[in-house]
């Protein structure tokens, strides 16, 4: 079983990052529009607030964890936005403090989880590591679309790690959620991380593979960019079939980002 320590201390370290840019901003630029339809920045902050509230339950309270999963089953395509839609109706003082409060409250528990436990998700049950792994990939993806409403460049850190261990885990998912066949074999994925450093997954004599930034592996997982925008290359049809569907996220395909220069 993996020490869930560090990823919780990158999760720590993600959010501040992502506090930093938000706390500073006038009440009316929490109304600006953000890559993501219909998602004003606001939308982005309430909506992680959410996400780390419905981790809570899920760690501290599955009866009412299992409430939340009954009311997405009820509505799947809406769930979601509501939740966004409810918290960014909040004056943006709440909003900051609502999400600092949530994602403190989620820090101590995933911290005292006892070792081995799992806790149950909207996929399957997660660890603390996981847990704490999938808040990371989801503040980081949507502080890009915050950032990216801003006009602010944000450094890249080697917390993107964690963000391209979901990514290739989700693979498989990937195809099943467009109901297409999951190649067979293995696939190498070789990134490059911010600070020089490799990061690898898969055997490396394998023939299906994928290479590049992880910077720009990240925002094709995420879908906050368009591949055509990035500098991730594939070799074999399986894994170039899936940089064209790769999705970091649970839940049904989402509509990505058109490329910067118009259609592909």
């Amino acid at each position: 079983m993996s020490d869930p320590t560090p990823v919780i201390d990158d999760l720590r370290a993600e959010s501040g990052e992502l506090d930093l840019i938000v706390a500073g901003l006038a009440p009316e630029a929490w109304a600006l529009d953000t890559p993501a339809a219909r998602w004003s920045i606001a939308h982005q902050i309430a909506h992680l607030a959410w996400t780390d509230h419905s981790a809570l339950l899920a760690v501290t309270d599955q009866d009412g964890f299992r409430t939340l999963v009954e009311q997405a089953l009820a509505a799947p395509e809406s769930f979601v936005d509501a939740g966004a839609r409810e918290g960014a109706a909040l004056p943006p003082a709440d909003v900051l403090a609502r999400w600092r409060a949530g994602r403190a409250a989620l820090e101590e528990a995933l911290r005292a989880a006892p070792p081995g436990a799992r806790f149950p998700w909207y996929g399957p049950a997660m660890s603390a590591a996981s847990m704490a792994t999938g808040r990371l990939m989801e503040t980081w993806a949507h502080g890009q679309d915050v950032a990216d409403a801003l006009g602010v460049v944000r450094a890249p850190t080697d917390r993107l790690r964690h963000v391209a261990h979901i990514g290739v885990r989700a693979r498989d998912f990937a195809f099943a959620a467009r109901s297409l066949p999951v190649p067979a074999g293995p696939f190498r994925v070789e990134l490059t991380l911010p600070g020089g450093g490799l990061w690898v997954s898969g055997p490396e004599d394998a023939v299906q593979r994928v290479t590049g930034p992880a910077l720009d592996f990240c925002l094709l997982v995420t879908q906050r960019a368009h591949r055509a925008d990035l500098a991730v290359t594939a070799v074999g049809p399986g894994a170039d079939r899936w940089l064209d569907i790769a999705q970091s996220f649970a839940g049904p395909p989402g509509p990505g980002r058109p490329p910067r220069g118009g259609t592909r």
